[in-house]
């Protein structure tokens, strides 16, 4: 056969998927996969107001890209507007599996009776904080061609953290030490000599938790959900094997935790607390370590440090938190962001416009 008489190979099918097991095994074989597309955030937000939909293309046997997809309705109308939480996962590099993937997700909100819909690709576009002339990633220039050639644009509401920072876990304990700044390799040696001690946490443990992380918020003055909200998350993902709670103490008192989330072979420090007592035993190093070392007992490769600021300066909120998790050995991510696709063009700028009001229901929900 002649090369011009070859046949092209065949789309990847698109099915819905409606089995946990097979979504989470097909999620976390690709590229990409997050813990914001597995099973259980789909059922922990369906207690919240939202529905999920599960959308796997294949090639063959093959799960070659997937999306869950939260719809959400507006109150009072026929439309309701849909988010792929930190997905779609697939090969971002890959340009017509991308075309394809956009393609069926606007299809999809137009069958859906869709506003919009936004997605959160999980996909890197530069690495390291921002330098002039910095170039853009593959899978980050792909995406942005791609979606600027299809109608899609930079949403105004950007719900999760763009950039982040990574730890890689490849490498064996020493040299993950050696690889932090040398202030925070003494302060984790300087919490042992001072006693502080780590423990797993439980789902008795989530009222005092929850306290510590209020505490926490009215300190650095960033807003929280009511408890009931954590609450559920929280025991849906610890109940799932999905997250493990670290505790540090000082002489028997809890002054400090976080909740690690794990999917594949990734996991992501999601939640952070602490009463502010004890400082000077630098609680916080050693349990970040402890979250490193367990993330690393439990076969992953990369320990997501969840966020990092839009502004690389002092004038972002995050920088006090920036620095603190910079000093960890970890690599910037700058990610691409939220992007929507306006199905109704004139009602979309119209909520658009609303946003700034709507924004506390938003997030509330």
């Amino acid at each position: 056969m002649k090369r011009s008489e070859q046949t092209a190979p065949p789309l990847p099918a698109i099915q819905t998927i409606q089995n946990r097991e097979k979504w989470d095994q097909a999620l976390a074989s690709l590229p990409g996969a997050h813990v914001l597309q597995s099973w259980e955030w789909g059922e922990f937000k369906g207690r919240w107001g939202w529905s999920a939909q599960r959308l796997l293309w294949s090639q063959g046997d093959t799960p070659v890209a997937a999306a869950q997809v939260l719809r959400r309705p507006i109150s009072r109308t026929p439309w309701g507007f849909l988010y792929v939480t930190k997905g779609p996962a697939m090969d971002y590099t890959d340009v017509s599996l991308a075309h394809q993937v956009l393609a069926d997700l606007e299809s999809h909100a137009r069958q859906n009776r869709a506003l919009f819909i936004k997605i959160d690709p999980d996909a890197p576009c530069h690495y390291g904080e921002p330098q002039s002339g910095q170039p853009l990633e593959p899978p980050g220039w792909v995406m942005l061609d791609l979606l600027a050639q299809r109608g899609w644009r930079f949403s105004p509401e950007q719900i999760q953290f763009r950039n982040t920072i990574i730890v890689n876990l490849a490498p064996e304990p020493e040299a993950l030490l050696d690889a932090m700044k040398s202030k925070w390799r003494y302060n984790i040696r300087l919490a042992e000599r001072k006693g502080v001690t780590i423990r797993s946490g439980s789902e008795a443990d989530l009222a005092s938790f929850y306290r510590m992380y209020a505490e926490t918020a009215a300190r650095d003055g960033f807003l929280i959900r009511p408890a009931a909200y954590y609450h559920d998350v929280w025991q849906q993902f610890l109940q799932a094997g999905r997250a493990e709670m670290l505790l540090a103490s000082v002489e028997g008192e809890v002054v400090a935790g976080l909740i690690l989330f794990f999917f594949g072979r990734t996991a992501w420090y999601m939640y952070g607390a602490s009463t502010g007592q004890r400082r000077e035993a630098m609680p916080n190093h050693l349990l970040q370590w402890a979250a490193i070392c367990r993330a690393r007992e439990r076969g992953c490769l990369s320990y997501d440090m969840w966020g990092a600021p839009d502004v690389f300066d002092e004038t972002d909120r995050m920088n006090g938190v920036y620095r603190f998790k910079s000093g960890f050995g970890g690599r910037v991510v700058q990610g691409l962001g939220a992007f929507d696709y306006p199905v109704n063009r004139v009602l979309y700028w119209a909520f658009s416009a609303a946003l700034p009001r709507l924004r506390g229901w938003m997030r509330r929900g």
